[in-house]
Parts: structure tokens; sequence; C-alpha cells
């Protein structure tokens, strides 16, 4: 009897174990995001560097519902974080906005988007390099490209060189691994969030003419 009630346990133990891990897996998934926003919503995907800081920036925006980490622009199919690192898939650290159209416009997420990083350094931003970091809009509409290259023309006159800003459609969105998500909120006195990410907010906010979410 006493066997019976050990070897229970250690198959119990087992199972627990197994779905943890499984748990874990797919906490960690990458998958490919549908290319579809809610009745009433729009969504818009911007590349400017880390994802950590563009997710906090755009989400602080009157009007945007969320922006969600992920990878976009490259040829792999789900990418891992660190097959994006390795700057042999193409992707660009990206984050897909979902926004109420009624409350704020495409062409204020450009505004946005040329006021919280420099469009003018080529495949770097900051303390980051690679091609994984270079500045780029995706556009899931003609009329968005088109939006896309007036901002360019718009801000080019602000800033001493050349935008370098990748504009190219939308054809995948990757969301990337949970632990990416909300990253900055989450751990907020981690090294880079506390050296980068936050000043880089900071001196958005100063500059930005949008309407920031009130807290």
């Amino acid at each position: 009897m006493k066997k019976s009630v050990f070897y229970l346990s250690v198959i119990a133990a087992v199972l627990l174990l197994a779905s943890w891990s499984l748990l874990v897996q797919n906490k960690n998934k990458v998958y490919a995001v549908k290319l579809v926003a809610p009745q009433g919503k729009a969504i818009a995907a911007f590349a400017e560097g880390c994802f950590w800081c563009s997710e906090h920036i755009f989400e602080e925006l009157a009007g945007v519902d969320s922006a969600v980490s992920g990878y976009a622009g490259g040829k792999t199919k789900n990418p891992t974080y660190e097959e994006v690192c390795s700057e042999t898939t193409g992707h660009a650290e990206t984050v897909l906005v979902y926004y109420n159209p009624k409350k704020i416009s495409y062409s204020q997420l450009l505004d946005a988007f040329f006021t919280s990083h420099d469009p003018t350094t080529l495949n770097r931003q900051g303390p980051d390099r690679g091609t994984s970091y270079r500045s780029a809009i995706f556009y899931l509409t003609k009329e968005e490209g088109e939006l896309a290259k007036q901002a360019v023309r718009k801000y080019t006159p602000t800033f001493k060189s050349a935008i370098v800003t990748e504009i190219s459609p939308l054809t995948a969105f990757y969301r990337a691994e949970e632990y990416h998500q909300n990253y900055v909120q989450y751990n907020p006195s981690q090294g880079y969030v506390q050296a980068v990410s936050m000043p880089r907010f900071e001196k958005f906010k100063r500059e930005c003419k949008l309407t920031m979410k009130k807290k």
C-alpha cells in the first residue's frame, strides 16, 4: 500500500513538472499575429531600435490600446529572439500598435515615431547596433505608405543628417516571447531600462506634442 502511494506521488510529480515545462515553452513561443484589427480599431507597425523602449512609448499615447513587441521585415518564420539578434533573419525588433483611429490618427503615430528615436542612424539606435535595430515603418495600406513618405519629407528639415527609415509593406508580424511583453513595466530597475529606455522615454515626453494617457 505504501509503495502504491509512493509511486502515485512520483507520477503526480512527473506530470506536474511536465505541465510546468510545457507552460514555460508555450509562454516563450513565438507566433504569427493576424494582421486584422478589432472592429472600430486599427493597427500600425514601427521599428525604431529596442522594442522594450518603443512598446513603452507608444502605450503611453492617448488613443493607443496596446503595443505588442515582436519581429517583422524578415524572411524567417517564427524567429526566436536569439535568431533575430544574430542578424541572420532580416527581421527588425518591431511593435504592433493597436489604436483607436477616432482618438489618434496614423499621421499622429508617425509623429510619435519620428519624435521617439533618431531615424538618421543606419542599423543603429543608441547603444544597439545591427539590422534588427533599424528604423522602419511597415505599412498595411498604400495610403499608409504615402503618409509615411510624407512624414519623411516633413521631418527631414528637423535633422542634420538624412533620414534612413525603411518604408515597406507589413507582410507578417511575429509576437515576441512573453518575457519581452511590457518589459519596462515589469522590470523598472533593470540596467538597460534605467540607462536607455527611461531616458529615451523622458526625452520623448518633453518633445512630443501628442496627448499622453493620464495616470
